[in-house]
Formats: structure tokens, sequence, C-alpha cells
């Protein structure tokens, strides 16, 4: 992630939980294959993401830029803006 200057040194790994949903727009799942809440009226999309763990830089990378494309198409189709 830092040679596209993005820096989790500090990240840690949030829990998805129902509370924590409940107050999202959108909730996208990245097919890990564990469940993920279901809250009524929550706009949900799965992308069928490779699991980047144990794989070749090169494939770590492709991954990595494939999320990155992604989410930008979002932000452009549905003008969602960080807060």
């Amino acid at each position: 992630m830092k040679e596209v200057h993005i820096d989790l040194f500090e990240a840690q790994p949030t829990k998805l939980t129902d509370d924590l949903a409940r107050n999202a727009k959108l909730l996208v799942t990245m097919g890990c294959g564990e469940s993920s809440p279901n809250i009524p009226g929550l706009r949900t999309d799965d992308w069928a993401i490779e699991n980047p763990k144990g794989k070749p830089l090169e494939t770590v990378r492709e991954i990595r830029d494939d999320v990155r494309s992604r989410v930008l198409e979002l932000i452009a189709h549905d003008g969602l803006k960080r807060k």
C-alpha cells in the first residue's frame, strides 16, 4: 500500500457487526466467505475479490488495483463521499 501512498501502519481490523453496519449507507463485502450483517433497507453489494493472503506480490498489486478501480467507479456512479 505504501507504493500508492497509503499508510496502514496503525490500521487495525474492525469486526463488522450489525451495529456498525446499521449506520452505513452502503455495505460492500468482498467475497470473504464470512457472514455479513443483514440490515433491512441497507444497500449491499458483494465484490468477488480474490483473497490476497499468501499470493505473489504481483497478484496482490492486481487485487489492490482492482479494489481501487471499483471504489472509484462506485464514487463516480453514486457520488459517495468520505465523511
